[in-house]
């Protein structure tokens, strides 16, 4: 029997190098697994250095400490993000791969006092939005040196609707949107593609506050396959849009979220 392969797209991202920021806990460390387990070199970025460890040690003891390597980064801070992908690619030969998926909620509504809600807007959008921007310039000079440079950048549901309470964050993640499809039109030119994964109720830090019963209740009531999703589904919807395969997926926004977005009762 022919071993001829009829097709020819390369679904491989072995020897490519990925940074993920945000990747000490939830989607974004299984994100980073997830990509060293397809043979990828991977930046773990993080502000929580404890994290990073953990993800680099857990990572090194299964494909070698040459795979993966850890940054403890503030990402408002400008200085530590610009510095970010020169550090990166002397480390690793270059860069093809971004995720930015570093992000925070603050519970403010709008009938907040003016100091809290201050606080927590100028401190979402600078985590959830502006940090994606700064980081993508940064490591743009790489991603053109790329043969295929993907972005992929987490957005929500939370950015295709709205939950009362927390207006910063719900308008950080339709920022988002809007940026990959910005990133989308300009940088198609150049082979590099930007995408956005919107995940639905997944069970990460920022849920971890939801009673369990709660959690069951709302995924019965709005999740057709009736559970929370794990950050590893996540992990997967980005793994197929950086794929050299996925060179004409640009623009995406891909709800991850176990059909919720498609129920209308």
């Amino acid at each position: 029997m022919s071993t001829t392969r009829l097709t020819s797209g390369n679904r491989s991202i072995a020897g490519r190098v990925a940074i993920v920021s945000g990747a000490g806990s939830g989607i974004g460390r299984a994100t980073a697994h997830l990509f060293a387990d397809e043979g990828a070199l991977v930046a773990v970025v993080d502000r929580n250095g404890e994290g990073v460890a953990q993800v680099v040690g857990e990572i090194s003891d299964v494909h070698g400490a040459d795979r993966v390597k850890g940054w403890t980064v503030d990402v408002t801070d400008n200085a530590e993000l610009d510095a970010l992908p020169d550090a990166v690619a002397e480390a690793f030969g270059g860069i093809d791969i971004l995720i930015n998926n570093a992000g925070v909620v603050f519970n403010a509504d709008m009938t907040t006092t003016a100091d809290v809600f201050d606080e927590a807007w100028d401190a979402t959008l600078a985590v959830n939005i502006t940090s994606y921007a700064r980081l993508t310039r940064a490591a743009l000079p790489y991603l053109m040196k790329s043969d295929g440079g993907r972005i992929v950048c987490t957005a929500s549901t939370e950015g295709l609707g709205a939950t009362g309470g927390i207006p910063a964050y719900n308008a950080s993640k339709h920022a988002v949107i809007g940026l990959v499809r910005s990133l989308a039109v300009e940088l198609g030119r150049h082979g590099i593609t930007a995408n956005a994964v919107c995940p639905g109720p997944i069970v990460t830090g920022m849920t971890a506050n939801i009673a369990e019963e709660h959690k069951e209740i709302f995924a019965k009531r709005r999740v057709p396959v009736r559970r929370y999703g794990q950050p590893e589904e996540i992990a997967h919807g980005m793994l197929n849009l950086v794929l050299p395969a996925s060179s004409y997926m640009n623009g995406v926004i891909l709800p991850v979220d176990g059909g919720m977005t498609s129920r209308h009762t």
